[in-house]
């Protein structure tokens, strides 16, 4: 997943159907939330049916074999961002992964004025929703690998700008962050990684994000 590096060739790989299945499912939320790049993410879809649709057929060996293997597989599954969403905060791709909306997330207390849900380790990345205090920073950190932030309510800032509602915000091994959330509402959102974080900056600093100062 780290050789994904922008929004776009993140929606590329989804749609190719490459990403491991917890970006898949962020990439599928962001969809459902997102009209632009919904669009972007059907052209793509457009443009690799018209890719088969002109290639030149190759004769398939063993073919009864090979047809009796997909007539005996489970059924294909449903595009994952065909609507927007409509009901509760969480998109429907992301109720249907979790199992439940944002009213029944149990939270845990992981710093003053910051909670988290770990929903744990799956396909290589650990994935898990977070709580932000209004107006509360995340220590700063780097990154051992990627890091995708997709926002579902309310808003925060750090060095790359600002993410609100339906944003991905992507980080790398190139990538030192503090994440603060906007003053009006707390930030909610889903976060995977394939790699752990790393605390960065002075101590003195380090120490009052931990306690929330």
């Amino acid at each position: 997943m780290s050789a994904v590096q922008t929004a776009d060739s993140l929606i590329a790989s989804h749609v190719a159907g490459t990403l491991p299945l917890p970006a898949h499912v962020l990439v599928a939320a962001h969809l459902q939330l997102n009209n632009d790049n919904r669009a972007f993410a059907g052209e793509l879809e457009r443009l690799g049916g018209l890719g088969l649709s002109q290639a030149r057929p190759v004769a398939l060996s063993d073919r009864d074999r090979r047809l009796a293997s997909v007539l005996d597989g489970p059924a294909p599954a449903a595009p994952s961002h065909p609507q927007e969403a409509r009901d509760g905060l969480f998109p429907p791709v992301l109720r249907d992964f979790v199992g439940f909306d944002v009213a029944d997330v149990p939270w845990r207390t992981k710093m003053p004025g910051f909670r988290e849900h770990d929903v744990g380790e799956i396909d290589g990345c650990h994935v898990s929703l977070f709580w932000i205090r209004p107006g509360r920073a995340i220590p700063a950190h780097t990154h051992g690998g990627l890091e995708l932030t997709l926002v579902l309510d309310g808003a925060f800032n750090d060095v790359n700008g600002r993410y609100a509602r339906g944003d991905i915000s992507i980080a790398d091994e190139t990538v030192e962050h503090r994440p603060v959330a906007e003053k009006d509402r707390p930030c909610i959102g889903l976060a995977v990684t394939d790699a752990p974080l790393r605390l960065s900056g002075p101590l003195g600093r380090r120490l009052i994000d931990i306690v929330g100062g």
